[in-house]
């Protein structure tokens, strides 16, 4: 595993905040509130998603790249996601570090640093509730974190969820992160060591490419507020937690009517024969894993 300091990309630092709604963050000092602000903001405003690997356009996990897609109003998911962040927080004065992560998924396997979660730990902010200061912020696990957790073992609750933190039986001195039951996962383990973004350049060719890569089998979007989860697998449109519901996107009008209203994807920097192809490609697998779980 690679253990090197955290490196520095240039970014449009005040394109960001505006992005998330925070333009008076420009200027503010680091705490724990104003980090909070961030967190919450960028999971509410910046989705969960893995379309372009549906559109055909390769990514790499350059943080400066990651944080001019999400600047043009796209998201992204973990390496992205917390790639950007970190950026962000490091020119806004925060202490932040990169650690290797492993997503434990309910299938049956087992927990593990696999390197193929990023994730971020913020120190030096104290706070009533955290008088350590050191924060567990990740914006890359789709349905869980709204707000940032204090670095101490607890169960905390956030909306209709609960997430247990506790010390990592996989990682000597890293953290687990067990998810709400009714979660898309299982928990997250992540290493104490910093790391830097190479670590991860072989798993984001992996969950890009792969036939195996859940990103690949199924075009999935989510954004995250704090009552909830908005979710979309293929066509079926869902709401977790409150005012849960479900409906399926039978039309083009339809899906990307959802994207723009539920999760802020515009999709301006998509051409509309882009959007016809990449419609078909994700009703042709819907219609797929229709056809598997009516079998």
């Amino acid at each position: 595993m690679c253990a090197h300091p955290v490196q520095t990309w240039p970014v449009n630092t005040a394109g960001y905040l505006r992005r998330l709604g925070l333009p008076d963050l420009l200027d503010a000092p680091p705490t724990a509130e104003n980090l909070r602000r961030l967190h919450v903001a960028h999971i509410e405003r910046v989705p969960y998603e893995a379309l372009e690997i549906w559109l055909g356009r390769p990514t790499t996990v350059d943080p400066a790249e990651s944080a001019e897609r999400i600047i043009r109003g796209r998201g992204g998911y973990c390496y992205h996601l917390n790639g950007a962040f970190s950026l962000l927080l490091k020119e806004l004065g925060y202490a932040v570090t990169r650690h290797v992560g492993g997503v434990q998924g309910r299938n049956g396997g087992a927990p593990g640093i696999t390197a193929n979660h990023l994730v971020l730990t913020v120190r030096g902010l104290p706070s009533a509730d955290n008088p350590g200061g050191e924060w567990l912020a990740d914006l890359g696990l789709g349905d869980a974190l709204h707000e940032p957790l204090p670095l101490v073992a607890g169960v905390y609750r956030q909306g209709p969820f609960s997430y247990g933190l506790r010390h990592s039986e996989v990682a000597p001195g890293g953290w687990r992160l067990d998810h709400d039951p009714s979660g898309s996962f299982l928990g997250m383990d992540f290493d104490p060591a910093p790391t830097d973004m190479s670590a991860f350049t072989a798993m984001h060719q992996h969950l890009s490419t792969s036939p195996e890569s859940g990103f690949v089998r199924v075009a999935t979007v989510a954004r995250r507020d704090a009552s909830g989860v908005d979710l979309v697998r293929g066509l079926a449109l869902s709401r977790l937690g409150n005012g849960a519901h479900s409906v399926t996107l039978h039309t083009a009008r339809d899906y990307y009517s959802a994207l723009s209203d539920v999760f802020g994807l515009q999709l301006d920097d998509v051409r509309e024969e882009e959007k016809d192809a990449l419609f078909g490609k994700v009703s042709d697998a819907h219609e797929k894993w229709l056809a598997g779980t009516e079998a």
